[in-house]
């Protein structure tokens, strides 16, 4: 992808393109491989359409190879790699580029500098990136690809929503909590997870709902529940979206409350701020709102004392540790928590079709997948 303003300059902004792309060859613990296949992310969205930021732009780099997410085969180790030798097939864990903690700082293929992603054919990376898939895994190489990212992130911030409202309420106090997340591959991922815990977990959706329903979850269809997106100007504005509005909201928190009883014990919101209101009124008390990511909109306000007094815990985290990767594969393998394996996959050609087609809401799966080479 490259940026607006550099070569080609006839290009728009945001346009992928095939072009013959170099970089320097392995360092000792960088291992040379092939991606097999990727998933496309919310975030690869977010670099063509140049929103939020401009990664070209922060990066300083006139153009971009997109793609964290996916399984790849080693073809080439450095010199002091010993843990994966050629042929390998991995998962990539893009937490490189992390803090001291081994919490993600830049994603690869995204913001971190000087990174290929898997929209090439070829691209290095650093060996403490590459996990072994299980031998004999019972899951396809689609299906992991799929997991790479939304489950992952899913994994981690699960565990600290989860904790959080433990230091609260006890399994004693509080059995099975109601869990509840607006639609979208990462948040059906943790309402599975949410599930497969014991809990009780519902999402509100607009596609999907025999993926959702296979999974033990509660789907609600948004459409049937009127106006959910809160726009403040409109509401200020216009008497009949208030009214609308207002009606939208009102049959919500009575499904929350036929549903739940007392509110919505954890609520997995990654779109932001649009659906932000409706979230915090579907809250119980000692209740958590948890994120990780803010797919339209990254302003949220909140009144303070309303928090403050109903004991809500406010959950962020981004994508995953490195240390929670292998708990998380391990998890997996033994339990059965992954995307079913009916996703599309795109061939190396359609790529710019799958660009389109997501942004068009047009892919029949939370997990559009790409295939760069022969499994």
């Amino acid at each position: 992808m490259g940026r607006k303003g550099e070569r080609p300059t006839s290009r728009p902004a945001g346009e992928l393109v095939l072009e013959k792309f170099s970089f320097a060859d392995l360092d000792e613990n960088e291992v040379l491989v092939e991606p097999i296949y990727g998933c496309w992310e919310g975030n690869m969205s977010h670099a063509v359409d140049r929103s939020p930021i401009d990664i070209c732009r922060a990066r300083g780099e006139p153009r971009v190879v997109l793609g964290n997410s996916g399984v790849v085969r080693v073809l080439r180790t450095g010199s002091a790699v010993t843990t994966r030798r050629e042929g390998d097939v991995c998962l990539f864990v893009g937490t490189f580029d992390a803090d001291e903690f081994g919490y993600m700082k830049g994603a690869h293929g995204y913001d971190s500098p000087n990174t290929v992603g898997f929209l090439a054919k070829t691209t290095k990376l650093h060996v403490s990136t590459l996990h072994k898939l299980p031998e004999n895994s019972r899951f396809s190489l689609r299906q992991w690809a799929a997991f790479s990212l939304r489950y992952l992130t899913a994994w981690s911030n699960w565990h600290v929503a989860l904790g959080a409202l433990r230091l609260q309420l006890s399994e004693q106090d509080l059995p099975v909590p109601h869990v509840w997340g607006w639609g979208g591959g990462t948040t059906l991922a943790e309402l599975s997870l949410a599930r497969l815990q014991g809990c009780a977990a519902t999402m509100i959706t607009g596609s999907h709902v025999e993926a959702i329903q296979a999974k033990g979850i509660t789907a609600l269809d948004r459409h049937k529940l009127g106006i959910l997106d809160f726009d403040e100007r409109r509401f200020g504005t216009e008497d009949d979206y208030r009214q609308q509005y207002l009606a939208g909201e009102k049959q919500f928190l009575r499904e929350v409350k036929a549903i739940t009883g007392r509110g919505v014990s954890i609520f997995v919101d990654l779109i932001g701020s649009p659906v932000h209101r409706m979230t915090l009124k579907s809250l119980a008390r000692q209740a958590v709102i948890t994120t990780a990511g803010w797919k339209l909109g990254m302003l949220t306000p909140v009144n303070r004392a309303v928090e403050c007094l109903s004991r809500h815990v406010h959950v962020f985290t981004h994508y995953v540790r490195a240390s929670e990767a292998a708990p998380a594969i391990a998890f997996a393998e033994l339990h059965g928590w992954m995307p079913e394996d009916r996703s599309p996959v795109y061939r190396w050609d359609d790529i710019p079709t799958l660009v389109t087609d997501y942004r068009d809401n047009k892919i029949a799966s939370y997990y559009p997948l790409f295939e760069v080479a022969a499994p």
